[in-house]
This record gives C-alpha cells, structure tokens and sequence, in this order.
C-alpha cells in the first residue's frame, strides 16, 4: 500500500471501518441465536466464540507479524488494544440509554471474576517483558504458556461461579439481562428467529471473514497514513488504529445493551482482553524465539494502563455509583480520564 495515494489510503481505512461496524452489529444477533439455539453462549463457551471473531484482525497481524519475525509488532498489536477494549465500555455507558450507569445496572460478582482475570494476564504479559529471550523451552516463553493457563482457569472460574457464589448480595435495581438458561430457553429477540441454525452459522462465519479482511486493510492502511502524517506509531496504535480494530466489540457492545444483556456486553470486553495475551504463544511457536522480551516500553506502559482502567472498572461494579455524570457513570468519566492522560505519558517515553 505504500504506492497508493494519502486520499485512497484514507478511503481504504474508513471503509473497512465501516465494515468491521457492520459486521460487528451481525456478529452479536448471529452468536445470542446460536447461544440460544445450541447452547454455546455461557462466559465458557460464546464468550470464547465471540472473543475469537471480534478479534481476528488481532489474531492475524499477530500471525503475520510472528512469521516475519517482527515481534515488537506483535507484542504492540495484542497489548495495545486491550486499554482503548475498555474504554468501549464508557462509551457502552454513554448510549446505554439508561439513567442508571452500566456498572450499576450490570451488577454481578462474575464481573469482578472476569475483570481480575484481564488484571492477572496483563500482570503476566509484563512480567514477561522482563524475562530474558533465553528463558524459553523450544522458543517459547515459560510467560506465555502462563498466560494460557491463567487464562483457562479464569474461564473455569467463571463457569464455576455461574453455578453459584456462596455470597447473600442485595442487587437492587440490577438489570444484568438473560441468564445464560434464559437466553437459551427464551424467546429469540432478533431477526434471525425464522431463519435455520445452519443459515446462522453461514451469516457468522461471513461476518467473521469480513471483519478479519477489513481488520487486515484498517492495520495495513493505518501504518502507511501513520508513516505519511509523522505520528509516533505507538501514539497512532493506541489511539486511532486500536480505536478502529476495537470497533468489532463496540458494535457487538451496543447490539447486546439494545437488546438488555448488559452483563453480555461487558462479558464481551472482558473476554476478548484476557484473550488477546493469548496468542503470544502462537508468536512464539511461529517465530521460534518468545515475543514478549521484543516489547518496547511503550507496550509495557499500555499494559500498566489496561490494568489500571480494568481495576476502576472493578471498583465501579463493586460500589455500583447509581447516578450518571456527564452522560455516563463516574467509573466511565474516570477511564476516559485516565485512558486520556495515558496516551500523554506515551510521548514522554
């Protein structure tokens, strides 16, 4: 693309923004009908199916990235979207449409399940950045496949908790939407209703083709216009590409608050961050050497930042603030705050 004209690269960018929209809005209706039609959609199951969709283009820059052995690409690409993924929650807040903010309506413990999750591998990614290049086992990072672990237990936890919290906890006013049995035993609440599971899974499967497609052209376009208006790249990666690839859980957000699954759309979030550390083990296999020790210290320093918008959201589930300011929860005012002043302290180091 770096033969192309600045207007075409922009044309290119935008659109497979909007396709990524698009697909993303089609992707949540697909998944809530296939959760309720088969059964796969607990935090154990559509969670995983829905984190791997909304994070294909991730998954192949990060493959891509690993097989030419740019590594700091790789280790840029799945730590840096993780911050702005929670920042969708705000603007999550901000259309909900309800007086009451997100955390409050939201309400559950698996949350705080969920989000400790994203905080412990985000804690393990940049330990891992500390890790000497030499400490693997056939490339690959004793950090990485801890990673993996934590992750999978995080997912066992949660699956244990839908069973029952052994907590009495007064939830007034809670609107979390369906339960994991409701959403199977309801009634459908799309336009997917009359329409056979093999013709759902079809239109899945085509959504999550063109958002890994469009996610590929959004990465690709965004580098050279990033390289053309001289923006630093990590500011750029953090701001307006990782904006542009969050835009899948952003569409699959607001398709689930629309419909009352609050809890869903936050599950979505927290779901796709403890899964992007994940593929650094793919990297490491691909590339035969562990990527984490490639992470600049701008990586690290978006980490940090994914921790501390992942722990105030933590704080906002536990302490339920019931009123809004400025359109949206004070938990929400204060990611943006923080998530503001974080891309600041990008162009101090």
């Amino acid at each position: 693309m770096s033969s192309l004209p600045t207007a075409v690269l922009v044309l290119i960018f935008l659109g497979s923004a909007a396709a990524i929209w698009a697909a993303g809005v089609r992707l949540a209706s697909t998944t809530d009908a296939l959760d309720q039609r088969l059964g796969i959609g607990s935090a154990f199951g559509g969670l995983i199916v829905l984190a791997v969709a909304t994070n294909l283009p991730e998954i192949v820059i990060t493959i891509g990235a690993a097989l030419q052995h740019q590594l700091g690409l790789a280790v840029g690409n799945l730590v840096g979207g993780i911050a702005i993924q929670t920042v969708v929650l705000a603007v999550l807040d901000a259309r909900s449409g309800k007086p009451r903010p997100l955390t409050y309506l939201a309400a559950s413990l698996l949350l705080v399940i969920e989000a400790t999750t994203v905080i412990l591998v985000l804690a393990l990614v940049f330990m891992g950045t500390r890790l000497p290049e030499s400490t693997s086992a056939l490339g690959i990072s004793p950090a990485s496949v801890a990673i993996v672990l934590l992750w999978i237990s995080g997912l066992l936890l949660v699956r244990r908790a839908q069973q029952g919290i052994p907590w009495q906890v007064h939830l007034p006013e809670a609107e979390p939407g369906r339960s994991p049995s409701g959403r199977r035993g309801g009634p459908e609440q799309h336009r997917h209703t009359p329409k056979s599971t093999g013709w759902i899974a079809a239109v899945f499967a085509a959504m999550a083709l063109i958002t890994l497609a469009a996610g590929v052209l959004v990465e690709r376009s965004g580098e050279q216009l990033a390289g053309t208006i001289g923006l630093q790249g990590a500011v750029f990666g953090a701001t307006f590409l990782a904006a542009a690839t969050a835009l899948p859980e952003l569409s699959t957000g607001l398709a689930s608050v629309r419909i009352g699954d609050n809890q869903l759309a936050v599950s979505d979030i927290f779901g796709g961050n403890a899964f992007l550390p994940v593929l650094f083990l793919i990297a490491d296999v691909l590339a035969g050497t562990p990527a984490l020790p490639a992470a600049a210290r701008t990586d690290q320093w978006m980490a940090g930042l994914g921790i501390v918008l992942t722990a105030t959201y933590i704080i906002g589930f536990i302490l339920r603030p019931a009123r809004k300011i400025l359109g949206m929860g004070p938990d929400s005012l204060a990611v943006i705050t923080l998530y503001v002043l974080g891309i600041a302290g990008l162009l101090l180091i």
